[in-house]
């Protein structure tokens, strides 16, 4: 119990800390790395809770795929640091209003929140007999909340297509592959034959 309590203080601590950092800092790309370090965190506290397929499933996916899609829009994006500095300012007051509006919707859901005797029981055995935690997980998404599992997955396809926009911008100077010029060229039109007379060059 007590390496358990340790670890779990550890996981919980780097994790708000972490995720602290991710909409302090001002560097996008250092953003995103600390929010690889909060996934990787919030799967080790799944894992004590005993949900490992969770744990899995959120450093394979949003590791794996999320957070890196993050970081590629990001470095693809022509951002202006100087510019973004300046302006941090101006944004300030109303980000401390929706940080003290978040803390006092947190502090309302904590003082209010009980732990009756069913609750208890849940906590204790989170999975219902006879089924694996994969089992159980399987049937909630796919029963009650089928439609916003959905949804999430629609989310992240328009995340996905807006990083494609992003980085399909016209700009000047950069070459593009085209593949139907490629096809259609003849061999005349890339290739030369010239007679080197012997001693002399081209």
């Amino acid at each position: 119990m007590v390496v358990q309590a340790l670890a779990f203080y550890l996981f919980a601590t780097v994790a708000v800390i972490a995720a602290t950092a991710v909409v302090t800092v001002r560097n996008p790309v250092h953003s995103v790395l600390l929010l690889i370090l909060t996934f990787f965190n919030a799967a080790g506290l799944f894992v004590l809770l005993g949900a490992e397929f969770l744990a899995m499933l959120l450093v394979v996916v949003y590791v794996g795929a999320v957070a890196v899609l993050f970081l590629f829009v990001v470095m693809m994006l022509d951002i202006n640091f100087v510019e973004m500095r300046q302006g941090f300012l101006n944004y300030l007051p109303i980000g401390v209003l929706i940080a003290l509006v978040l803390f006092v919707e947190l502090a309302f859901v904590g003082a209010t929140w009980a732990l009756t005797d069913d609750k208890i029981a849940v906590l204790a055995h989170p999975t219902p007999a006879g089924l694996t935690n994969v089992e159980a997980l399987g049937q909630l998404i796919y029963t009650d909340y089928a439609y916003i599992f959905q949804a999430s997955g629609l989310v992240l396809l328009v995340a996905m297509i807006g990083a494609i926009v992003l980085t399909l911008r016209t700009r000047e100077g950069v070459r593009r592959q085209k593949i139907s010029e490629q096809v259609k060229r003849q061999r005349a039109d890339t290739l030369e034959i010239k007679k080197v007379p012997v001693g002399r060059g081209i």
